[in-house]
């Protein structure tokens, strides 16, 4: 059985591998319609290339350097040249405003940008002069800016010719606790906070997830293909560090249109995926099952009753028949279409279903549902075959992880996994780390078998069906500012987008009322296309300030202003989310299916 070694670093660990595996191929992207590779070799040359390149403009160790580009062999080599210079990468969604990035990079600090496309560049270029600490701009590709203002522009590819170097260069002098990356995540109060993750918080994970394939499924060549946002802790450290510590081969998917293709064209025997992924690939499953006629629609229907009785502990002798019968059938042909060799699909980043989950499983494909946090690198729990399948937990900590139940029920944790603390916040770092235990703001239940259930949530924060937190009272805070909203309530957990219940301002209203000669009856003006048209406005207008995950597709409007006489609002002023989901859930969930 393989063990991963005890790494000092991020970039040790990759170094390491590299030489080991030579000019085998690393990192595959699409060009002209064919998948193009990199080899392990080349890959660290890169490395070493540009880590020099930013020690030669300017950079020094302890800098930090903001990365913004979609998932792309560049992405990876930077991240490691960044930590190769004994700088700190600072990975942002790229789908970030303008207000986004200038938050990030003031409060980062950041010295230098690397960025992919011009296309990116235009959100990013404006924060990035406008900044009082930018000085570099590294373009990926051709950036055509038209004016730099005191920003110095460097081309990658100039760079690697210029400063080219050896892997023997690199140093590699960072230690287990020194800061790799700052990887913002949003608060409660809207303004994203920079998880400080240390090389080793990160390793820890790697070690953690390395040991769950090596005893319960075998290590192989094992073979990933990147989806997620490589910004988001779960892809940075699950799709990137990860497969480097398994001396794996990393596919770069061309996107969420082109994903099917890409899985049957890779055939990994890894993904990284969310539960949206998971509930579209169902659909997919189902409506070309159902195509094939009137047996393979009876099989699917047996194969999910059969899960349901596995899940549910009732499945039994009688079963196995037709357990044989699906296995001969049915599910080598759902295996097909994920490639024929896939291992597992990890479902982390937001919860999962237990009925999505037990599908999978019933069709063949094996689901580990996992847990963790930014916070955390971000892997807290896996479930894992060894320990026992169960959808409705999260599985065991992860090795070397501490879990405990706080007296109010509160999931803690404790290890190397845990963050050092949120960069330049040693409010909200206090609040949160107690006695090296972070305190994780979920609910939850520690099974007989030692699988962490997840109950509830204790902290005011919105995470989609994606994995991506949404601060609802930062959104909510910026609609009541038009005036057209007196109140708002955000609404999109586990959900594709976000919705909202809106009250609209009494006052605005009366004076629409006057201006379009209609009485002011608010029963009546609910159903007024024109007057719900002149909302949807003030709706648009907040949109535009806001990142895409961020932003309202609809939205219903409320029987009665939010009050303490209705219980809606604390006596603090504070809405109570649980009443109002009450009251409008229905409504608001009918806006995923309309």
């Amino acid at each position: 059985m393989r063990r991963l070694e005890h790494f000092p670093n991020l970039v040790a660990m990759f170094l390491t591998r590299a030489t080991e595996k030579g000019d085998a191929p690393f990192l595959w992207h699409k060009a002209g319609g064919r998948w193009v590779s990199r080899s392990w070799t080349e890959t660290a040359h890169q490395v070493a290339s540009m880590a020099a390149a930013l020690n030669a403009i300017g950079l020094t160790p302890g800098d930090r350097v903001m990365l913004v580009s979609e998932n792309r062999p560049e992405f990876c080599i930077a991240d490691l040249a960044i930590m190769a210079a004994g700088c700190i990468t600072v990975p942002t969604y790229t789908t970030n405003t303008e207000r986004d990035h200038i938050h990030i990079l003031e409060n980062s600090g950041a010295k230098a940008v690397i960025v992919s496309t011009a296309k990116l560049a235009k959100t990013l270029l404006p924060a990035a002069i406008r900044a009082s600490t930018a000085q570099i701009v590294i373009g990926i590709e051709d950036l055509r800016a038209n004016q730099s203002g005191a920003l110095e522009f460097h081309q990658w590819d100039a760079l690697l010719a210029t400063y080219a170097a050896a892997p023997s260069t690199i140093a590699a002098t960072a230690k287990r606790d020194d800061t790799a990356c700052l990887i913002y995540t949003s608060g409660t109060g809207g303004s994203p906070r920079g998880v400080m993750q240390h090389h080793g918080a990160i390793l820890h994970n790697v070690q953690g997830c390395c040991t769950i394939i090596s005893e319960d499924f075998g290590w192989d060549d094992e073979i990933f293909l990147s989806f997620l946002p490589l910004s988001h802790a779960y892809e940075h450290t699950g799709g990137q560090y990860f497969p480097i510590g398994l001396g794996a081969q990393i596919y770069y998917s061309e996107g969420l249109d082109k994903l099917a293709a890409n899985i049957e064209e890779v055939r990994p025997t890894m993904m990284i995926v969310v539960p949206r992924l998971f509930e579209l690939l169902r659909t997919r499953i189902t409506k070309a099952v159902e195509k094939q006629g009137k047996l393979s629609t009876y099989l699917l229907g047996r194969a999910q009753a059969l899960g349901g009785k596995k899940a549910a502990g009732k499945a039994g002798l009688l079963d196995k028949p037709m357990d044989f019968l699906l296995g001969a059938t049915l599910r080598p042909k759902i295996q097909q279409r994920f490639g024929g060799r896939i291992k597992a699909l990890v479902s982390g980043g937001a919860p999962l279903t237990p009925e999505v989950g037990t599908f999978f499983e019933a069709v063949g494909i094996t689901v580990l549902q996992g847990y963790g946090q930014t916070e955390t690198a971000p892997v807290i729990s896996c479930n894992r075959p060894k320990a026992g399948l169960k959808m409705d937990t999260v599985g065991p900590p992860m090795p070397d992880t501490e879990v405990r139940i706080a007296d109010d029920g509160e999931i803690l944790v404790r290890g190397e996994l845990v963050m050092h603390g949120y960069w330049r916040n040693p409010a909200e770092t206090a609040r949160v780390l107690q006695d090296g235990w972070l305190h994780t703001g979920d609910i939850g239940v520690i099974d007989a078998n030692g699988r962490i259930q997840i109950t509830d949530r204790k902290k005011d924060i919105i995470v989609n069906d994606k994995g991506e937190n949404v601060a609802p009272q930062k959104v909510e805070g910026m609609l009541t500012l038009q005036p057209e909203i007196a109140q708002a309530m955000l609404f999109g957990d586990r959900r594709p987008y976000m919705v909202a219940v809106i009250v609209p301002d009494s006052e605005w209203t009366q004076q629409w009322c006057a201006r379009e000669g209609n009485a002011c009856n608010f029963a009546r003006l609910a159903e007024n296309s024109e007057y719900r048209t002149a909302l949807g406005h003030a709706v648009e207008r907040v949109n535009k300030e806001l990142a895409v995950t961020e932003r309202i597709r609809r939205f219903v409007l409320a029987d009665e202003p939010f009050a303490i006489e209705n219980e809606q609002m604390t006596p603090s002023l504070k809405i109570r989310r649980h009443v109002l989901k009450a009251v409008y859930g229905t409504r608001l969930e009918a806006l995923y299916k309309a």
